[in-house]
């Protein structure tokens, strides 16, 4: 740039033909920037929450509608905490035990989305296990994250 600035003052143009962006000009644009990014970053900083929460209530629908399923294919009986992951993973035969005749009814245990944990458990309190908590006897399924999640 200042090869070319050279060679036009030898032809007798100043400085100020040469045409550029102040100073002040920059400043402007920089700041506008600044002003949209604050509006437009707190709108998106929810949406992974919000994804989060989507996704455990899609798990939740999905999880207790297969374990009702297997209540119905299984005498009204619900499976075991202790081989629930089999059981819901696996073919069962009508006692639940592995067999041939019913099931999978889940591919695999999904990960809690909030926690990243897949354990099925039915002691403990929120957010000391982190998975889902399930009780035997009356097929309750839900999140073991946090209170709020326990309550979808």
């Amino acid at each position: 740039m200042f090869a070319r600035l050279r060679a036009l003052q030898g032809r007798g143009v100043s400085r100020r033909g040469v045409k550029a962006f102040t100073l002040v000009e920059v400043l402007i644009v920089v700041i506008v920037l600044g002003i949209l990014a604050a509006i437009v970053v707190p709108q998106f900083s929810t949406a992974s929450g919000d994804a989060n929460l989507s996704a455990l209530t899609t798990n939740l629908q999905t999880i207790r509608a297969q374990v009702e399923l297997y209540r119905l294919q299984h005498n009204d009986t619900y499976p075991t905490l202790a081989a629930f992951v089999a059981q819901m993973t696996g073919r069962t035969t009508v006692a639940g035990a592995v067999g041939t005749d019913f099931g999978p009814y889940l591919m695999t245990i999904p990960a809690n989305p909030f926690s990243g944990v897949n354990t099925v458990t039915n002691t403990g309190t929120p957010a000391t296990t982190l998975g889902w908590f399930y009780e035997e006897t009356t097929g309750q399924f839900t999140a073991n994250d946090s209170v709020a999640h326990k309550a979808l």
